[in-house]
C-alpha cells in the first residue's frame, strides 16, 4: 500500500461556524513523506498535523497558537482519514475551517474532484499493541488492538429525540460514505442563544447543523438518520484520530466522549512507546485483511 495526495488543487468557500464569515479553503498536493499539514493564508503559518498542535479542544478540535489558529478541523479530518490521503497541504483563509453543511459529506466531494493519486513511498499505518484508556467525569475513550479500524460510541441525553444511542461500526472508505459522512453536528437552540452572546457559533443555523428545543427537531426536513447524533460524534471521533497524522488500526471505543478526551487519548497514545507501531503494510501480518479499508 503506497502514500497517496490529491492529484490536483481544489478549493471551496463556506461559512464558518463561529466567525458566521466566509472562509476559502485550498487543498494543495504534498510530496511524499510530508504529512498533512495546515497553512493560516493569512500570515503563512505553516501547523503540522499531530496531538502536540492541538491547543483547544472545548468546542472543537484546534491546531495552532492564536491568533493564527485553525479550529473544526475534525470533520474535514474525517474525510481525509476515510480517502487514506497521507500528504495535504490545507490552506484556510481564516482561523476555521469552513462547515459547509455540517457533516463530512461536503469535504468527501471537494476530495472527490480533486482525486486520489498513488505515491512512491510507503504507507505506514498506525497499529494498536495494547490497550490505551481514559475517563474523565464518567466520559471514556479508548483504543485497543483489532484487526480491522473499527468504532463504536455510546451517547446518552436528556432528550426525547436523543436519549442513549449506540452505533458500532467497522470502517471502509464506500461505508463511511453511506453511513457516517452525511450525519451532521447538533446543537442546543439554548446553548447557541448563549454562545451567540459571547460572539460564538455566529454561522450556525439550520443548514448546517441539527437544532433542538427542548422537545424536537427544528430542522423542517428532519434528521438524516434516526440515530443521527451518534454517528456524527463517530464522524469526530475518526476527526480527531487522524490528528495522529496516520491510519489507525484499532479499536476505538468511547461512552460520552469529547474532544478533549479524544486528545488526551491521542495524547497518552503517544505517551506509550508500547501500546503501538507504526507499520508499512508489508510488515503487517496477513490477518488484518486491509485491502478493502479504502476501496
Amino acid at each position: 500500500m503506497l502514500q497517496q495526495t490529491i492529484q490536483k488543487t481544489v478549493e471551496v468557500t463556506g461559512i464558518g461556524l463561529h466567525s458566521g464569515e466566509p472562509i476559502r479553503l485550498v487543498l494543495e498536493p504534498a510530496a511524499s513523506g510530508s504529512g498533512i499539514t495546515f497553512i493560516h493564508a493569512f500570515s503563512g503559518t505553516e501547523i503540522p498535523l499531530t496531538p502536540k498542535s492541538v491547543t483547544e479542544t472545548k468546542l472543537a478540535t484546534v491546531l495552532g497558537e492564536r491568533p493564527y489558529a485553525i479550529s473544526t478541523i475534525e470533520h474535514f479530518l474525517a474525510a481525509v482519514y476515510a480517502y487514506g490521503i497521507d500528504n495535504l497541504r490545507v490552506v484556510v483563509y481564516g482561523n476555521e475551517m469552513p462547515v459547509m453543511d455540517g457533516s463530512a459529506i461536503s469535504f468527501c466531494m471537494l476530495l472527490d474532484e480533486a482525486g486520489v493519486v498513488k505515491q512512491q513511498a510507503q504507507k505506514s499505518l498506525l497499529i494498536i499493541k495494547k490497550e490505551v484508556k481514559v475517563e474523565q467525569d464518567g466520559k471514556v475513550a479508548l483504543l485497543k488492538p483489532a484487526k480491522h479500524p473499527r468504532f463504536n460510541f455510546t451517547i446518552r441525553f436528556d432528550h426525547p429525540v436523543i436519549g442513549e444511542q449506540s452505533f458500532e461500526y467497522q470502517f471502509t472508505k464506500s461505508s463511511f460514505i453511506k453511513e457516517i459522512a452525511r450525519a451532521r453536528t447538533f446543537g442546543f437552540l439554548r446553548d447557541i442563544q448563549y454562545l451567540q452572546s459571547m460572539n460564538l457559533a455566529l454561522g450556525a443555523s439550520l443548514e448546517n447543523a441539527i437544532g433542538l428545543d427542548e422537545h424536537s427537531v427544528l430542522n423542517p426536513e428532519g434528521l438524516r438518520f434516526e440515530d443521527e447524533f451518534v454517528r456524527h460524534k463517530i464522524l469526530d471521533a475518526m476527526g480527531d484520530m487522524m490528528v495522529l497524522g496516520a491510519t489507525v488500526i484499532g479499536e476505538y471505543s468511547a461512552v460520552a466522549s469529547s474532544h478533549e478526551l479524544n486528545h488526551l487519548l491521542t495524547m497518552k497514545l503517544l505517551e506509550s512507546s508500547d501500546a503501538y507501531e507504526m507499520l508499512h503494510l508489508g510488515e503487517i501480518e496477513e490477518s488484518y485483511e486491509l485491502s478493502k479499508v479504502f476501496a
